[in-house]
This record gives C-alpha cells, sequence and structure tokens, in this order.
C-alpha cells in the first residue's frame, strides 16, 4: 500500500487474485502508473479469492476441457505473444497451489507491518523504485508463475521473504493473532461494495469508475488525467 501527504491525490484500489495470469500481465501497466503520476496516485492492493479454492475452479471448472492439463494450454497459448511476462511451461501442472488465500494472508500481513512502520513503505532504488511490499508481492508471482513455486504454502513464502530481508516472526504475529485475516476480510467486503467482477479490476472515483479485465494502459491513463483535472466534480467523469 502506497501512502503519500500529497490530499489531491486520486485513490486507486487495485483487486487482484495473485494466482490470476491477468493481474500478472497487468503489473506492468500499474508500474507505469506510479511512473507516470508519482504522488499523484494512491494505489491501494486488494486482493479477492478467484483461485481461493484450485481444484474447484480449475480441476473440476475445467474438467471437460482436460483439467488442469487444459488450463495449462490456455494459459501458455494466451500468454505466447506477452513479451513482458514469462510463463513456465509446467505452470499449473507441478507445485499447484491449492489455495490463493495463503499467499493473500502473507501478503496483507506485510501491508500491515508496512501501515505501522515496522517496514519501510518507502521506494527503494534496489527494488526499482517499489516498496518492500510491492517488490515482496511480484517476487511472490515470479516465483509462481516462471518457477512453479507452490507459494500456496507458508514455508515457500517464509522463504521468499527472508531472501527479501523481511522479518519473518512479525508477519507470523499478523497471521496468528487474526489481524491478517482482519484486513483481507476488508477486502472482500470492499470487493461486494464495489460489485468488483474479477481480476485485475481498478476502482478509484469513490468507485464510480471500474476498469476490469485486459484494459490498455492508455485507457487507464485517460481515465485518471479525466480525474485529475476535474477534482471537483462529484459525479463520474466522460471519460
Amino acid at each position: 500500500m502506497n501512502h503519500t501527504s500529497n490530499t489531491d491525490s486520486i485513490h486507486i484500489e487495485i483487486f487482484t487474485d495473485v494466482l490470476c495470469v491477468w493481474a500478472y500481465s497487468a503489473q506492468i501497466r500499474f508500474d507505469q502508473l506510479k511512473r507516470d503520476f508519482g504522488d499523484q496516485l494512491r494505489l491501494q492492493y486488494r486482493y479477492i479469492p478467484i483461485f481461493a479454492a484450485t481444484e474447484k475452479r480449475i480441476g473440476q471448472g475445467w474438467k471437460d476441457k482436460d483439467g488442469f492439463a487444459g488450463f495449462n494450454r490456455n494459459l501458455l497459448k494466451t500468454a505466447a505473444n506477452w513479451e513482458h511476462i514469462q510463463l513456465h511451461p509446467k505452470i499449473w501442472l507441478q507445485n499447484v497451489p491449492k489455495s490463493s488465500t495463503v499467499p493473500h494472508l502473507y501478503l496483507k500481513a506485510i501491508q500491515l507491518l508496512e501501515d505501522q512502520h515496522i517496514i519501510s513503505g518507502q521506494a527503494l532504488a534496489e527494488h526499482d523504485g517499489h516498496s518492500l511490499f510491492e517488490a515482496f508481492s511480484w517476487r511472490m508471482r515470479c516465483a509462481f508463475f516462471q518457477e512453479t513455486q507452490n507459494i500456496g504454502e507458508m514455508a515457500v513464502l517464509d522463504g521468499l521473504a527472508e531472501a527479501m530481508g523481511i522479518p519473518v516472526v512479525p508477519v507470523h504475529e499478523m497471521l496468528d493473532n487474526g489481524a491478517a485475516h482482519a484486513a483481507l476480510q476488508l477486502d472482500t467486503d470492499a470487493r461486494d461494495h464495489y460489485m468488483v467482477p474479477g481480476s485485475p479490476t481498478l476502482v478509484f472515483n469513490d468507485g464510480r469508475q471500474r476498469l476490469y479485465g485486459n484494459v490498455g494502459y492508455r485507457i487507464i491513463e485517460a481515465n485518471i488525467r479525466e480525474l485529475l483535472h476535474n477534482r471537483d466534480s462529484g459525479e463520474a467523469s466522460w471519460c
């Protein structure tokens, strides 16, 4: 979660599931927003349970399309022309997570540590201008999509965190005391409030605007520029 003292900044809530390939692909656009708009934006990362039960969603949901094997082929075909990301040939065929809930809880725990200033929320040069939380979120996705690490396992997440210098003990305290669970529930409540259709979805202008799916960067940019130039408008923009 990125914080800024600029009260005139635009608040954007980004809803994703870490196991969603479309969200993985869209991260490059979110990074570009940060570069183009800087403190004019406040990005808030929220997580929704699209893949909360992968056996049901893929194993059963794709049963007539060869299950996980069919899902694997579909993803590889979909991403064949995406030059900005990589997919492991065995994605969803080996080290398959049971649920995205575990990594989502882990991310919420790290967000809370950032909110409480236990870890830094500042943009870091060693992470290409990302905060430690943002860098970990991306590392987690790469571990899954590029390396087929099972990010649904706590031990894998701990290993990734430790390698980045994130203190694991306070992360587990947030998990053990229920704080991470409460934070994740707030994301679910926000999803329901905004009627978020899936991953990824950008919600801004106090919920008046939603951009869902594989939306081009110029469309996102146009919406933001319209909002920046109509700060005193309480209605949806023309964009």
